[in-house]
């Protein structure tokens, strides 16, 4: 098993992780608003989301 992980496979974590923390980030900002209480919602929810798709991942 080797230790260091493909290009591939890292982008496809990297970019939904900077995807959900841009969106907690703006959604933060403008916590105000409706808009930026959905932000954070979604920011929230597309970070729970890869860290059980990890965990479910590792366990199978």
């Amino acid at each position: 098993m080797s230790a260091l992980v493909s290009m591939p496979d890292f982008l496809s974590m990297f970019l939904p992780v900077i995807a959900g923390l841009i969106l907690l980030t703006i959604g933060f900002t403008l916590r105000e608003r409706n808009i930026g209480v959905v932000m954070i919602w979604f920011g929230m929810l597309c970070i729970l989301g890869i860290m059980i798709y990890k965990i479910l991942q590792k366990l199978t």
